[in-house]
């Protein structure tokens, strides 16, 4: 009887992780702090009305997130690899600089977020930033690839709170419906920076070289393609998921109730008397998981691309002695990060609004280099996109530009 239990549980548990692997936790992890601080913001300030926009995110998302996928699959190497090869050296080094100040602004800003979700329980800052680095150091220190992806894919299933949140909070589900499909535009400066800043959070450029680097790393074949783009996929449908319901969970009390937040943490303390303590738990316990999984992953991005981008040995699972320079950067990264949040008096808001600004210029720049590769048959082979496919990404990689100008204008623009 336990047997044939354990075999009903765990087979469909194993199942699911052969197909989920590292597009899925890309897609998830970059639902962070700042992130969820945005779509909590547009829920409490704007209510269902922007629930229509996350269709283009989750599109766009699965798009570009396919791009980098399919090429790790069909060269085996990282982006860093391939740009250096085929752009040059100059382009490369602007490039690693370019992400390493982003990634580190991006790492801080992860801990803020720690940080403000740990004092939502009590807890300080100065022990749980200190124990949430040391664990997390760690986690990918004595871990192999393998054994680090499973407890990843674990971590992602904590942001099942957001959906237990979502249905806690009681929304009016006809009319969430009625605004998820029926676009709602309204024509001022404030729903405009939202709704960008909705687009913006969905996609940042650290993304596409964890992704690549993870499909090398993982030794995924050509004949193995298919099954990469179904984690693509999963991992696009799952992140909007949490998104529509962070959005749906603040909409129905903060929006409700006329209520304004500016962080993730202040809407989990404000749900608390409108949705009832377990849904302010719960939405305060995703904010820690979403903390802890993105300052993980954003300092092993830096480590992957630096390495990959100077020839260093590097991968999960090698040791010190065999890639020192890849756990050196991985341990710097965590601690320079936690350092500056326990700093009395440190600018968190500027962090987070250097680590935007950065994003906002990077990130065209990745992906247009990601699409000019992507499009070659000489070093794609069979998995070069076609016309019209490679029609299409450019025309989404337009809109990210477009957007991205949109969004640094208004961060720049007095009352910004």
């Amino acid at each position: 009887m336990i047997t044939l239990l354990r075999r009903r549980l765990l087979w469909p548990m194993g199942a699911l992780f052969a197909v989920l692997g590292p597009a899925f936790i890309t897609a998830t992890v970059d639902q962070d702090p700042p992130g969820i601080a945005t779509y909590s913001v547009a829920g409490a300030e704007f209510g269902y009305s922007v629930l229509w926009l996350l269709w283009f995110v989750v599109v766009l998302g699965a798009v570009m997130q396919e791009v980098a996928a399919r090429l790790g699959v069909a060269t085996s190497k990282g982006l860093v690899d391939l740009i250096r090869e085929h752009f040059g050296v100059k382009v490369t080094a602007l490039l690693m600089l370019g992400l390493l100040i982003t990634n580190y602004a991006n790492t801080a800003g992860q801990f803020a977020g720690l940080a403000e979700a740990a004092e939502i329980f009590g807890i300080s800052r100065f022990f749980a930033v200190p124990v949430g680095a040391a664990a997390i150091w760690l986690l990918v220190v004595s871990g192999s690839y393998r054994g680090v992806e499973r407890i990843f894919l674990l971590a992602c299933l904590v942001y099942l709170a957001y959906p237990i949140s979502g249905y806690l909070a009681e929304p009016d589900w006809g009319e969430v419906a009625r605004q998820s499909v029926l676009p709602s535009i309204t024509v001022d400066r404030a729903f405009m920076l939202v709704a960008v800043g909705i687009v913006g959070a969905s996609l940042a450029p650290w993304m596409q070289f964890f992704l690549q680097s993870a499909i090398v790393e993982r030794g995924v074949k050509p004949e193995e393609y298919g099954r990469v783009r179904l984690d693509v996929i999963a991992g696009a449908v799952f992140a909007m998921a949490i998104v529509f319901f962070i959005i749906v969970a603040c909409a129905a009390t903060l929006h409700r109730e006329g209520r304004t937040i500016s962080s993730a943490a202040e809407a989990a303390e404000a749900l608390r008397p409108l949705a009832g303590r377990h849904a302010s738990t719960l939405f305060g316990v995703g904010l820690i998981n979403a903390g802890l999984f993105a300052a993980t992953v954003l300092p092993l991005t830096t480590a992957y691309v630096v390495c990959e981008g100077l020839g260093w040995e590097r991968g999960l699972g090698r040791g010190f002695r065999a890639a020192p320079h890849f756990y050196g950067l991985y341990t710097g990264m965590i601690v320079l990060g936690a350092a500056v949040i326990l700093i009395p008096g440190a600018p968190l808001l500027g962090i987070l609004l250097a680590s935007q600004v950065m994003n906002g210029l990077l990130l065209p720049a990745v992906l247009i280099l990601m699409l000019l590769l992507a499009g070659r048959s000489g070093l794609m082979g069979e998995l070069a996109h076609g016309r019209r496919y490679g029609i299409f990404c450019w025309g989404l990689c337009g809109i990210v530009i477009v957007l991205d100008v949109v969004l640094l204008a208004t961060a720049f623009m007095p009352g910004g």
